[in-house]
């Protein structure tokens, strides 16, 4: 398919300076009437009238190029007429069945299968968010193994439920809930770039991984065996952080050794957003358990899922419930977005472009004062800004000054990383090398306009 046709063509088209007066309406009525915690149109103040593939309108007539894709969720574009289509047909039928079976559950599972591991041979539908999937793989790993305790990783985001955010690193996230679940322990993931070892890429020992075996096999390590060690292949709220080709297959090893099952969240990274269908795939590993949500949902309908070796399998019905588990609209649309993945051979296209615009990046990176790193795999990509390169010392308030200027200049991004210096790439996957450069340019012009408050 010729992804050119599935977004605006105009695209970025600045009509006039964001907010315009039609988004300021409508950002002062949010403002009056909903909750403080709203957050997104902080960073992007505008509000949405209608998106189409890789490209946003506001109700001004402003026209972006999204970088963002809904944190993730809109894989295969913004209104993918096929993904549409499969919606619109299924909502005259059906909407709702709880779990009973249904056609378009049935093909959905189907799909999911032929595209996961064999050993991957069991689905749940939990509740409607990636954080649900993460709840329910959660009970499921402490359910089997009868042990308490949770590992995980910092710059590790999961979920904002309760089960889920204590799984999750962030400070900012969590400290004014605490305390949530107890006997969750924290260690570092391979960010080589600020290595917590002290540690150079060429001088690594995959310290990080042998600290998780040493508190394993440390009699005083103060950690009690756990049910299960969860990880992001890639890690995306972290910072877009890829570790080193070792790593995760080390954390295999070390886990299948001590009987602990490992738990890979693909909420994010799942379904072409790094080059493979899940970003496991690009480790030679198969985990014990995965979860899914985010563009699982084709089109932005919210579903998720845990996907789990058969031996796992032991719970009774109901153990796991709620009303909304599964959502037909989305397993529809869920199946169209598959299928669109697979015959336009999206993950392939996401690798490749992907690989270009990381070394046009790269070559921004040289000439820049403030890009500390870039880095990322497929369209899951992030640039560490700085204050001065040689300290690494975060620009957090840099960063916030760049998506300004970027969502003023038609381009959408957002921003993560441990110090909120992290300027992050999530585009839908159908983005073409055309939108790509435009965007990269607009990035460009963003830095140096920071660079003047160095």
């Amino acid at each position: 398919m010729d992804f050119r046709r599935l977004s605006f063509p105009d695209a970025p088209l600045i009509k006039t300076s964001p907010p315009g007066p039609k988004s300021k309406e409508y950002l002062n009525y949010q403002s009056a009437h909903e909750s403080s915690a709203v957050s997104y149109p902080m960073g992007m103040p505008m509000a949405i009238r209608r998106a189409k593939g890789a490209t946003v309108e506001d109700v001004d007539g402003n026209v972006y190029i999204d970088f963002f894709g809904g944190a993730g969720v809109m894989n295969v574009g913004h209104s993918n007429p096929e993904v549409i289509e499969a919606a619109s047909n299924q909502l005259s039928d059906l909407t709702h069945s709880l779990d009973i079976p249904n056609p378009g559950r049935k093909i959905l599972v189907k799909t999911l299968l032929s595209l996961l591991p064999d050993q991957l041979n069991r689905l749940f539908f939990g509740g409607p968010t990636g954080s649900d999937a993460v709840e329910a793989a959660m009970k499921l790993a402490k359910y089997n193994k009868r042990r308490y305790p949770m590992m995980a990783f910092e710059g590790a985001y999961h979920g904002m439920s309760a089960g889920a955010l204590s799984l999750s690193s962030g400070l900012g996230f969590k400290e004014d809930f605490l305390p949530l679940i107890p006997e969750v322990h924290f260690i570092p993931y391979a960010y080589c770039y600020r290595c917590a070892f002290g540690k150079k890429p060429e001088i690594c020992d995959m310290d990080c991984a042998k600290y998780l075996e040493h508190i394993l096999e440390d009699p005083h390590s103060g950690v009690g065996k756990p049910a299960a060690v969860i990880v992001e292949a890639v890690q995306g709220e972290g910072g877009s952080i890829v570790p080193p080709d070792r790593f995760i297959p080390q954390i295999r090893e070390i886990c299948s050794k001590h009987d602990i099952l490992m738990i890979v969240d693909e909420v994010q990274a799942g379904f072409c957003r790094t080059g493979k269908m899940f970003s496991f795939e690009h480790t030679g590993i198969v985990p014990d358990i995965i979860t899914m949500s985010k563009a699982l949902g084709g089109a932005g309908f919210p579903i998720s899922c845990v996907a789990y070796r058969e031996e796992l399998d032991t719970w009774p019905p109901g153990k796991h419930i709620g009303t909304f588990r599964g959502n037909v609209l989305a397993y529809a649309a869920g199946g169209a977005a598959l299928n669109f993945m697979v015959e336009n051979g999206l993950a392939e296209h996401t690798l490749k472009l992907g690989q270009l615009m990381l070394s046009w990046l790269k070559d921004i990176e040289k000439g820049s004062k403030i890009v500390g790193e870039a880095r990322g795999k497929g369209l899951m990509l992030g640039i560490e800004l700085v204050k001065d390169k040689a300290t690494k010392e975060p620009a957090p308030e840099l960063t916030r000054k760049v998506r300004t200027f970027c969502h003023r200049h038609g381009l959408l991004i957002e921003i993560g990383g441990h110090y909120s210096n992290v300027a992050r790439f999530l585009p839908p996957l159908i983005l073409t090398e055309e939108l790509a450069l435009k965007g990269i340019e607009i990035f460009e012009g963003a830095l140096r306009e920071a660079e003047r408050f160095l």
